[in-house]
Formats: C-alpha cells, structure tokens, sequence
C-alpha cells in the first residue's frame, strides 16, 4: 500500500516562475541606472588651473608639559590648573584656534592628563597631540 499526497495525475511543472527573475532584474536595472549617473556627471566641467598658495598661516602650537610629580608647565612654565584653564579660555576665544601638543611623563598619572584635557576640550581646543619620543 503506498501513500500518496496530491492529485493522482503525474504530471510535471509546465512553467517556470520569472516573477523572482523579474524582481532581480528591476534591482540590478536601478543600481545600473544610479551608479552610471554618479559616475558621468551631468555637466562636464574643466577648471582652471592656478599657481596660487595657501596663504592662512600654519595653526600656533601650545606645549604642554605634565612631568612625574603632577605639575604642569604651559611652554616651560611652570603654573597651576587654574592657571592653564584660564590660558587654555583666552587661547580658545582667538580666531585661529592653536593646537596643543601634550607632553606627559610616563611616569605621571592619568588623572593629570585626563585633567588637563578636560580643560582644553572646555575652551574649545579639540585639536589635542601626544609627543612621544621615538
């Protein structure tokens, strides 16, 4: 006795499914279609070519150092946390916004320099460097 699901007639698939077919095609049409506009602009451009150098100034550079007992010095200046917040406001209030190279002792401790960061990030400074030696 054999089980049987289904209709009794033996017939195979008569036609294929292209709906999914379709649904590719259309994709790969639409991908076609925004890369070609990407890569040819639609208004040809040739621009003039010049000689002419940048004339802003680089950025000052503001050094500051943190040694191993925690101090810290604003250009081989030895001054307080105070200090250095109100150096750091008068120095973010310029135009041209210098950038702070951070010297610290590896011996020095991590809350210092965490310290000294959060106060030039308060200032508006962002642009923060670490010296190292080679």
């Amino acid at each position: 006795m054999a089980f049987q699901l289904g209709e009794d007639q033996d017939s195979g698939m008569n036609e294929m499914n292209l709906i999914p077919l379709i649904d590719i095609m259309l994709v790969l049409m639409i991908i076609f279609l925004v890369t070609a506009t990407v890569a040819n602009p639609s208004i040809p451009l040739t621009l003039p070519k010049t000689t002419a150098e940048i004339t802003t100034p680089p950025p000052k550079a503001i050094t500051v150092s943190i040694d191993a007992k925690g101090e810290v010095a604003w250009n081989d200046q030895m001054i307080s946390l105070d200090e250095l917040a109100k150096r750091f406001q008068e120095a973010g209030t310029a135009e041209q916004k210098p950038t702070v190279q951070l010297r610290a002792d590896k011996e020095s401790r991590y809350d210092t320099v965490a310290q000294v960061m959060s106060r030039a990030s308060e200032a508006g400074l962002s642009d923060i460097s670490f010296v190292s030696e080679h």
